[in-house]
């Protein structure tokens, strides 16, 4: 009798993903505290280097987030200012309600058990032209009724290298990480702007590094964590649980799951911070 071997997806389109994905490599601003804990670089789409102190962690109660910085060299990567301050500000809204499911956020300078802080250490920008082509195409396959999705074109990809930190309130450095993406054909949808693609990637590293807070442990692979009531209203463009995460502005929501599917620049529809940020 024919035996049939189980599939394995994920595995079988590894080479695929690889092959249309930009490479960033991990880069250090020397903005951190230590460098000498973190460890071997791990990872095969967001590669990093990792150090968390578990029981350092357990008893921490109140969080205060510093804005995101934009190192020189990145900053020169990108023509507009306005684009730089969406990509830092997407990243610093993502930190704030990811850690509000388990930390009482407190404003800037206000006493807090830890202080977390990021800066991106570069920023690849995505191609416009390349961007709006790769949407045209895709858009066009979807009108005329094609039964797949056509990947994205593998040229002009935009990536993202962040190196961010958490220290306790004697200064102590209590986890840190070196992290960098690059975009890929596959999960990463073409918008027509110079960070559309640093822009949702730095959402996912506000997402992976506050998982390494909140659990005390690296990220794994999936994340099976069922999001709260809280989190799930935030993702739709609700009021965030802590009153310091609305100074970052609403999230996108449904408008920009609509818009990104048609390759809208994010700015049409996330209008930033609403103040300066706490």
């Amino acid at each position: 009798m024919l035996k049939l071997l189980p599939l394995k997806p994920l595995s079988f389109a590894l080479p695929f993903l690889a092959a249309g994905c930009a490479s960033v490599p991990l880069k250090s601003a020397g903005t951190l505290a230590s460098y000498d804990r973190l460890g071997s670089p791990k990872g095969t789409f967001s590669k990093s280097r990792i150090y968390v102190d578990a029981k350092a962690l357990a008893p921490v109660k109140t969080v205060a987030i510093v804005p995101t910085t934009l190192a020189p060299n990145a900053s020169l990567r990108v023509k507009k200012q306005e684009d730089r301050a969406l990509v830092a500000n997407a990243l610093d809204r993502e930190v704030c309600l990811a850690l509000s499911e388990k930390f009482l956020i407190v404003p800037k300078g206000q006493v807090a058990d830890l202080t977390v802080r990021a800066v991106v250490t570069d920023l690849v920008p995505t191609d416009k032209t390349i961007a709006g082509v790769a949407t045209a195409v895709t858009f066009g396959s979807s009108v005329a009724g094609l039964p797949v999705s056509i990947p994205r074109l593998p040229f002009g990809l935009g990536g993202l290298a962040i190196e961010a930190e958490a220290l306790d309130g004697n200064g102590v450095q209590r986890a840190a990480i070196l992290w960098a993406r690059g975009a890929n054909s596959i999960s990463n949808k073409p918008r027509v702007s110079e960070v559309g693609d640093a822009y949702s990637l730095a959402t996912k590293f506000g997402n992976e590094f506050s998982r390494i807070l909140v659990t005390g442990r690296e990220p794994r692979t999936i994340d099976l964590t069922l999001p709260s009531r809280h989190r799930v209203q935030s993702w739709l463009g609700g009021k965030p649980k802590y009153k310091v995460c609305d100074s970052y502005g609403r999230a996108p929501g449904l408008l920009g799951a609509v818009a990104d599917k048609f390759g809208a620049p994010p700015e049409w529809t996330d209008k930033g911070a609403r103040t300066a940020a706490p």
